[in-house]
């Protein structure tokens, strides 16, 4: 018998993100995960802007993610989004 799937959510991160909205989308995604039980963040990541402001997000995604219990999975990353993330050192923190 297979092991069922995870609990998850879908959270889009698109966009150009900047330093004054960053508090609001981890607010939002937080929120989320006070559901309980989520086991993956599903993060559709397919519009983001890969800059450094993305990666901040990321990364705060992920600590939220983390504190909860849960594991953030990149959801169509572009390869420069993925080329960013292994430059800054967080590709084996936030996985596509």
């Amino acid at each position: 018998m297979g092991r069922s799937p995870p609990n998850s959510i879908t959270f889009e991160l698109g966009g150009p993100i900047t330093r004054t909205n960053l508090p609001g989308v981890c607010d939002r995604f937080r929120a989320l995960l006070e559901r309980g039980g989520i086991e993956v963040a599903l993060c559709d990541v397919s519009g983001a802007v890969p800059d450094c402001a993305t990666i901040d997000a990321l990364a705060r995604l992920q600590l939220a993610a983390r504190r909860h219990g849960c594991r953030v999975r990149l959801h169509q990353p572009s390869s420069e989004l993925l080329e960013l993330l292994d430059f800054v050192g967080l590709s084996d923190v936030v996985r596509g």
